[in-house]
């Protein structure tokens, strides 16, 4: 059960944080850019020091607006600057993985993934590079991907132990034209994490566990050997709950 960790802005933190330790929850921590323009080094070190029961942390990097496939450079620049800010504050939390989104349109690139692959390794090298060093792993989240195989060739091109995928629940139920196993077949050597919400398929509703369509059963099945971290994004507290005891059941099934 130490692999379980529940998604929370790090703004919230200190609102919930009697929670969290009554808990003794592992978290992954979503620093959007507006919490990394005013963020000091003393308030990352109290956020560690607060979390005085050691829990298991990861980080969600921030992604409105950011493309690390750029092919304006200044984009890319913006990019790389924002992904450096949130390894610098990995460099004092320690998490285990970070994760980052693909930012993969194929009607942004007008189906060229060669553009937006080029433009990503470059990308993506120096920090896996940084990443390694400081013994995390970056994960890369499908969002608005329909298939698997942008993801696909990101991983075989760059095939490092510290690079892999997050694979997203939510996005893959209202996104993908593919079946849950054409995903899997392709992905799962590199899943090492997931996030784990539902939904109807109409909205990205982030509902617990078990409330949408998703077939979680399917998917924990299939990646039961892998050693992934099973992060809860439902975003209410009674959801979150509700959420890992379903996914704990399923665990003992």
């Amino acid at each position: 059960m130490d692999k379980i960790h529940v998604h929370i802005p790090y703004s919230k933190v200190g609102h919930h944080l009697a929670l969290i330790k009554q808990e003794r929850l592992n978290l992954e921590i979503y620093f959007p850019s507006s919490s990394l323009d005013s963020l000091k080094t003393g308030e990352i070190e109290r956020l560690r020091d607060s979390l005085d029961y050691h829990p298991s942390l990861s980080i969600h990097s921030p992604f409105m607006d950011l493309s690390p496939g750029a092919v304006d450079s200044k984009v890319k620049a913006v990019t790389v600057e924002r992904y450096t800010h949130v390894l610098d504050v990995a460099e004092i939390l320690r998490p285990d993985v970070i994760v980052f989104h693909s930012g993969y349109e194929k009607w942004k690139y007008a189906h060229r993934v060669d553009i937006w692959l080029e433009s990503s390794l470059n990308t993506w090298r120096p920090l896996i590079n940084r990443a390694a060093l400081l013994g995390t792993r970056i994960a890369i989240e499908n969002i608005f991907e329909d298939e698997p195989s942008s993801l696909y060739l990101l991983m075989k091109e760059l095939h490092s132990l510290s690079f892999g995928i997050c694979f997203d629940t939510g996005h893959y139920n209202i996104f993908s034209k593919v079946s849950l196993e054409e995903w899997l077949g392709l992905l799962s050597p590199y899943i090492i994490e997931l996030h784990l919400h539902d939904n109807d398929k109409s909205f990205d509703s982030h509902l617990a566990i078990g409330e949408g369509t998703f077939d979680f059963k399917t998917l924990l099945s299939r990646l039961k050997e892998r050693d992934c971290i099973y992060t809860i994004e439902a975003h209410t507290p009674e959801e979150v709950l509700k959420s890992i005891g379903r996914l704990k059941d399923m665990f003992v099934q």
